[in-house]
């Protein structure tokens, strides 16, 4: 049970972390996979030179950069119990 508990707890947080990252990155102006994946869909590459590089960047490196590092939070807790 503890081990259910604390699984639920990392995947908590790293779902918490996701949602504060899209919340801030919005504000900043740039791009997310929400604001991103309904364009990307329906009109294929072309939208990526029309976001601009800087949202590309965020994107495809930044953003997996910061969801890897929750995920190594959240691997941390549950490697405690």
């Amino acid at each position: 049970m503890l081990i259910c508990s604390v699984f639920i707890l990392s995947v908590f947080l790293f779902y918490l972390l996701q949602i504060i990252i899209n919340t801030i990155i919005a504000r900043f102006g740039i791009n997310t996979w929400y604001d991103f994946g309904p364009q990307f869909f329906k009109r294929g590459f072309i939208v990526m030179y029309e976001v601009g590089f800087l949202n590309c960047l965020w994107l495809f490196f930044f953003y997996p950069i910061l969801l890897g590092l929750g995920y190594i939070i959240g691997d941390k807790i549950y490697n405690l119990f």
